[in-house]
């Protein structure tokens, strides 16, 4: 009797830690809405040149326009790839191609997975120059 008792808390004790396990991820899921500081720029030059920051605006447009998505890179080497929380999801590139090659302030949800960042805009403007 005293095993069955014992296995009889054991897999309540498993199901309650299991089913609070499986909230976490739920939570995270919906974002949090933050301010990121970031220059514009194509996601090849972010990755393959690891570029500070763009080398021009034109390059930025050019890129974008033949087809590279526009993220976000922070002075700290963080890339935030900008998403939309439509469905069907709909590309950013439109929305940042003003603001390709310069620095901006953006707000809006972020979401981390895998050491991936992303960012569903809310708010974006151009960063004060010289700041």
């Amino acid at each position: 009797m005293k095993y069955s008792r014992v296995t009889l808390r054991l897999a309540v004790a498993t199901l309650v830690l299991a089913s609070m396990t499986a909230q976490i991820p739920a939570a995270n899921a919906q974002g949090k809405t933050t301010t990121v500081k970031a220059y514009v720029l194509d996601s090849a030059c972010a990755f393959i040149k690891n570029l500070k920051k763009p080398v021009s605006p034109e390059c930025a447009v050019a890129c974008a326009k033949a087809g590279s998505p526009l993220v976000l890179l922070t002075s700290g080497g963080a890339i935030y790839w900008p998403i939309s929380n439509e469905t069907p999801a709909k590309g950013q590139n439109d929305r940042l191609m003003e603001y390709a090659g310069k620095q901006v302030s953006v707000a809006g949800k972020v979401f981390d997975k895998g050491g991936s960042h992303a960012i569903v805009i809310e708010k974006i403007e151009a960063a004060p120059v010289g700041k």
